[in-house]
């Protein structure tokens, strides 16, 4: 499995709406795409925000990369949504899960 840790600050433009209209459409590809495990987002007390991806591999990861709307919305990004951004691709070495019920 292949984890992708996003670390961004974002712009003003990033906190609206044509930013959130992009997020959606970017998050409804991403599901449909072989691979596509999950993703999910929070926001620090300082406002970086971290968005963790979970792929199968880094195929269909690179597939993704390469999606053509996915990199005009990029583009988009670091034109307009970002002042920042780190972003770390990661294969998982080891897992563990513990679950009560």
């Amino acid at each position: 499995m292949i984890v992708v840790v996003f670390r961004a600050h974002r712009t003003e433009a990033g906190d609206g709406p044509d930013y959130y209209a992009h997020l959606a459409r970017m998050a409804e590809i991403a599901v449909t795409m072989p691979g596509y495990i999950s993703h999910k987002a929070y926001k620090a007390e300082d406002g970086e925000r971290l968005t963790l991806f979970e792929w199968d591999s880094e195929e269909t990861l690179r597939d993704w990369a390469r999606h053509s709307e996915h990199v005009e919305v990029k583009k988009i990004g670091r034109d307009r949504f970002y002042a920042d951004y780190h972003l770390q691709v990661c294969t998982v070495i080891r897992e563990s899960k513990f679950n009560r019920a």
